[in-house]
């Protein structure tokens, strides 16, 4: 079996000052891949995936299913297709509930569970600590089909469902990507029909509905705000290829744009990064596309841009902090916004150690200081981070960054860290890589392959 080892000792050591030429091949996004191997408990028969990206979050899932009884074959050198077969054993046997907790997206098997077992009991989900990511609207829509769920004072998430969940209608407070997906595979075994109104319409809910089309749902509305869904008595087991990660490619279309030089992106969909692309145009990076591939060429120092992060079509928040990096050494200022999660700017500090010139304004008094201690807000100041949505961080850029080691607090703050490093002079450390390792396919090796001085050390 491919297993994947953290290692927190890990850190990557990297020789900054170095253009980046050449092609790479864009892995499987993570945030498809795993609510797609939660679809494997709706059916019995064998689900066959292509493209998964074997990163830290998808081992950790795999190992999950494992536990609660479904039957993984790993892809090997001679075929690199994962098969889950959801045995006859799911649920009945003992499982360590702590597993459940280390990673978000384990939430994403209560909706499965639930629709085609009858019950589930799972731990709050765990995950980055980038702010509050509630799961009240999954509970919300599930206890609307019919589930009785309780959350227990030691933090367990029983539930279970007498017969079949009944379709309805559910209106949720906002959009919320793994609450549109929960509750997209459980209404798909339902009885009846079931609307859901509001829903997330990120390429990663319809990369999943594509599955579950594949596999008998009946789903209308693809790619909207509104999925019509027709419940089945019964799902079967198909084949399908994970759609490729659009937040690597626009990681690393934010290096080339601070490296400089000239790279192709292989195996890619332009068309989900069309504001993100906007916004590197507006920087100076020269894009190309095709159906699949993004060219892009940088020969001068990127010009600042502003983006107010929001959900899809808008900016994406998981690029957020690569552009706060991109920023950081840009000709001007830029405004940088944090609409989505209230505890995105952690990498700033750290940006601030490399020579960094960034500015936090919150829209609040109170904020949170370097140190975690409560400090009222002092304006000017880039000692206190803020804890609540709809903060600004203005960045001035500066001529060069210099080496240093920095730290990393969460998968994609790591990643502006790396960009960072790339573009600055002299050496630097980035620890806590295991952040990376969660997200990212092979960075570094593929980051090596477009010519950076790059080195996973101990």
């Amino acid at each position: 079996k491919n297993r994947i080892m953290v290692d927190h000792a890990s850190c990557l050591q990297i020789q900054g000052s170095k253009k980046l030429t050449g092609e790479i091949t864009i892995a499987g996004a993570k945030n498809a891949a795993l609510p797609i191997l939660c679809a494997c408990l709706l059916t019995n028969e064998p689900l066959l995936l292509g493209n998964v990206p074997m990163i830290g979050d998808i081992i950790t899932m795999l190992q999950l299913l494992e536990e609660i009884g479904v039957n993984v074959k790993y892809p090997d050198a001679d075929n690199n297709i994962l098969v889950l077969t959801a045995s006859s054993e799911v649920l009945t046997k003992k499982y360590d509930l702590r597993s459940s907790k280390s990673i978000r997206a384990s939430i994403l098997l209560l909706g499965p569970l639930i629709a085609n077992f009858g019950k589930a009991t799972l731990a709050l989900p765990g995950g980055c600590a980038i702010g509050s990511r509630p799961i009240d609207q999954h509970i919300k829509g599930l206890v609307a089909m019919g589930a009785e769920i309780d959350i227990c004072a030691n933090s367990l998430i029983h539930a279970k469902a007498k017969g079949r969940l009944q379709g309805c209608s559910i209106l949720t407070d906002m959009p919320t990507v793994t609450g549109t997906e929960n509750l997209l595979m459980a209404a798909a075994l339902a009885r009846g029909i079931t609307v859901l109104e509001n829903a997330a319409i990120e390429p990663e809910v319809s990369d999943l509905a594509e599955v579950l089309i594949k596999m008998g749902a009946k789903i209308h509305g693809v790619g909207t705000n509104r999925l019509v869904i027709e419940g089945v008595n019964q799902l079967h087991g198909t084949t399908h290829n994970i759609m490729p990660d659009r937040i690597e490619a626009g990681t690393f279309l934010c290096a080339v744009a601070m490296t400089g030089g000239d790279i192709t992106l292989r195996d890619c969909r332009p068309n989900h990064l069309d504001t993100v692309i906007v916004k590197l145009r507006e920087a100076g990076l020269q894009i190309t596309t095709g159906n699949d591939w993004i060219r892009a060429v940088m020969t001068t120092r990127p010009h600042a841009v502003s983006i107010s992060t929001a959900e899809y079509p808008g900016f994406p928040t998981d690029l957020q902090a690569q552009f706060v990096a991109m920023n950081t050494i840009s000709t001007g200022c830029a405004y940088v916004t944090e609409n989505i999660f209230e505890n995105r700017f952690q990498h700033i500090p750290e940006l601030c150690r490399l020579g960094a010139s960034i500015t936090i304004k919150h829209p609040t008094s109170i904020c949170e200081s370097i140190d975690g201690s409560a400090a009222e807000e002092e304006k000017g100041s880039n000692k206190n981070i803020t804890k609540t949505k709809g903060s600004t961080a203005l960045i001035e850029g500066v001529t060069h960054l210099s080496g240093t080691d920095v730290y990393a607090t969460d998968l994609r703050a790591s990643a502006s860290l790396i960009l960072a490093t790339l573009a600055a002079e002299g050496i630097s450390h980035v620890h806590n890589i295991h952040h990376l390792d969660r997200g990212y396919d092979r960075i570094d090796a593929k980051l090596s392959q477009l010519g950076a001085s790059i080195l996973r050390k101990n």
